[in-house]
C-alpha cells in the first residue's frame, strides 16, 4: 500500500506554515519542511522559519539540520525526507511536506534521472569567462540555451547555473527537463494542495515581511555569520536578504536599497514559484483568503484528506 502524505506548496510567504499549525490541531501530523534555505544554521530572519511557538504547536523536521558551509541539494532531501516520512508513519501520524522549493517536492514524489558528473575543465572554462564578463554573462549563456530553466534559477545563484550550463552540456534530461515528471508518485498517496493569493495582497505581505526582517536585525545576522567566515560567495549567503545585506555590511550597498532589491527579488521569486507549481501534476489550487485564512484553508484540507482517505 502507498504511504498517505499531504504536500502544502505554493509561494514563498503565502501562509504555508501558518495553514500546516492550523491544520496540525486538527490532524495528528508532523511537518517536514521543502525549504532549500531553511535547513542553514544561523540564518533565519531571511529564511521564514517557523517561529517557536509554530514548533511547540506541532514537530517540524529538516529545519537547522546544515551550516551555511554546507552542500544541501534536492537528491539529499529526498533521502533524508523519505527516512523522516518512514518515522512518522511509524508514530501512525501523517507526515506532511511544507514548502515552496518545488524541485525538493518533485524529486521526493519522482525522483530525478541520475545526472553526470562534474566536469572541471568545462567549470574552469565557465569561471574564466564570469572572471572576464561577470557572472551575468553565464545566466545569459543560459538565458540562450535553456530560457525556461533560466528563468528559474536567480543571475546571482552563480552555483546552480554553472551546473545548468554543465547538464546541458552533457545532455542531461535533469537540465532539459525530459525527465517523466508527470508521472504519479509510485511511493505515496498524495494530497496535493498549493496555496495561493491574489498578487496584489500578496505583494504587500512580502514587502511587510522583508521591512520587518531587517527591522528585527537582519545586518547584525549576517554581520555575524560574515564574522564566522562564511564567504559571501556560498550559495547559502546567495539566498535573498542574505546577497544584498551582505554589501551592506561591506558598505557598497545602503540599507534601504538592499531592502528594496529584497522586496523585488522576493517577488520575483514567488513568480517562479507560481510558474513552476502550476505545471505540477494533481496540485488543488486553495486561495487562502477565500478560504477564510488559515484557519479556513485548515477545515477544507481536513475535508480533503478525509474524502481521499488519507485519515479516518
Amino acid at each position: 500500500m502507498k504511504i498517505p502524505l499531504l504536500v502544502i506548496a505554493g509561494p514563498t510567504g503565502v501562509g504555508k506554515t501558518a495553514t500546516a499549525v492550523a491544520l496540525a490541531s486538527r490532524v495528528d501530523l508532523e511537518v517536514i519542511s521543502a525549504d532549500s534555505r531553511q535547513v542553514y544554521r544561523g540564518m533565519d530572519l531571511a529564511t521564514g522559519k517557523p517561529t517557536a511557538a509554530e514548533r511547540r504547536a506541532v514537530a517540524h523536521h529538516l529545519i537547522d539540520i546544515v551550516d551555511p558551509d554546507d552542500q544541501y541539494h534536492a537528491a539529499r532531501f529526498r533521502s533524508d525526507a523519505r527516512r523522516i516520512i518512514a518515522a512518522i508513519r511509524g508514530r501512525a501520524l501523517l507526515p506532511a511536506v511544507v514548502g515552496g522549493t518545488g524541485l525538493y517536492i518533485r524529486t521526493l514524489l519522482r525522483g530525478l534521472d541520475p545526472a553526470p558528473p562534474a566536469d572541471p575543465e568545462f567549470r574552469r572554462e565557465l569561471t574564466a569567462l564570469a572572471a572576464r564578463q561577470g557572472r551575468q554573462a553565464l545566466h545569459a549563456r543560459l538565458v540562450r540555451e535553456a530560457p525556461e530553466l533560466a528563468y528559474r534559477l536567480h543571475p546571482n545563484d552563480y552555483v546552480r547555473v554553472m551546473r545548468a550550463l554543465e547538464l546541458i552540456r552533457a545532455g542531461s534530461a535533469v537540465a532539459t527537463e525530459q525527465v517523466e515528471w508527470r508521472r504519479r508518485s509510485e511511493e505515496y498517496d498524495v494530497v496535493y494542495v498549493g496555496l495561493t493569493m491574489e498578487r496584489g495582497a500578496l505583494r504587500r505581505r512580502l514587502g511587510e515581511r522583508a521591512a520587518a526582517m531587517v527591522a528585527g536585525g537582519l545586518a547584525d545576522e549576517v554581520r555575524g555569520l560574515l564574522a564566522r567566515g562564511y564567504d559571501p560567495s556560498l550559495p547559502s549567503m546567495q539566498g535573498i536578504g542574505y546577497r544584498e545585506f551582505a554589501r551592506v555590511v561591506q558598505g557598497t550597498l545602503g540599507e534601504a536599497e538592499a531592502l528594496r532589491l529584497m522586496q523585488r527579488d522576493t517577488m520575483r521569486y514567488a513568480k517562479r514559484q507560481w510558474t513552476w507549481f502550476t505545471r505540477e501534476p494533481d496540485i488543488q489550487w486553495l486561495d487562502l483568503a477565500l478560504a477564510g485564512g488559515p484557519e479556513g484553508a485548515a477545515v477544507m484540507l481536513e475535508r480533503r484528506l478525509r474524502e481521499g482517505g488519507l485519515i479516518g
